[in-house]
């Protein structure tokens, strides 16, 4: 875990975050043992290491919101939720005073996230601007986006190599980038040391919690 303007960020591997500041907001999780109960969860897409219902109701209350991408409709629905969002890039929704942006997320050169429903998301928390990537390459749309750390993939195969999120780096203009999707099914340590070699701003690689 490590502690970015008081908002404190912890990695439970792949692309899983747990990130808290008055609220406990679980991003993707998959393969996590459990843990404190969510107040917010955000799913970036359908596929199975990022919308994991057997995860989810590992950290599920019946006060959770699920904010998720529509595409999550079909997994998400056999969990008997109080509230579950689903939204398409380009939504804007504040949820127990956390303000979330859709953004896009998609490949350009692979076929494995069409552009189309799958998401990135930016959150908003005490004016600290936090951006996950999501399963994406570096799209245009990086360049209109603002945050003050952003959590990427470096993993190559079905999203951006440490290279190109590298290059993502310099669109977005973040004080901090994290790594992320490397170590549990494609990616390793290796990826993510040659992203902070190359990103050209500060690089946490954060240890799995």
């Amino acid at each position: 875990m490590f502690e970015y303007e008081g908002v404190k960020i912890s990695w439970l591997g792949h692309d899983c975050f747990r990130i808290k500041d008055g609220e406990t907001i679980y991003i993707d999780p998959f393969r996590i043992e459990g843990g404190e109960k969510a107040d917010i969860i955000l799913v970036t897409h359908e596929h199975y290491d990022h919308c994991s219902p057997e995860d989810i109701k590992k950290i599920t209350s019946d006060k959770t919101v699920i904010v998720a991408s529509s595409a999550c409709k079909g997994q998400l629905s056999r969990l008997q939720m109080r509230e579950i969002k689903l939204v398409k890039p380009g939504d804007k929704l504040t949820v127990e005073g956390v303000e979330i942006e859709a953004v896009p997320s998609y490949n350009i050169n692979k076929p494995f996230h069409p552009k189309g429903d799958k998401l990135g998301f930016i959150l908003t928390l005490k004016g600290v601007r936090i951006y996950h990537a999501g399963d994406t390459d570096r799209i245009p749309e990086m360049k209109n986006f603002k945050a003050d750390v952003a959590l990427l993939p470096v993993c190559g195969t079905y999203a951006m190599t440490a290279e190109e999120a590298a290059q993502a780096v310099k669109d977005i203009g973040p004080k901090l980038a994290v790594p992320m999707h490397y170590g549990t099914i494609v990616g390793s340590l290796k990826d993510a040391e040659r992203f902070k070699e190359k990103a050209g701003c500060p690089v946490e690689i954060m240890r799995k919690e």
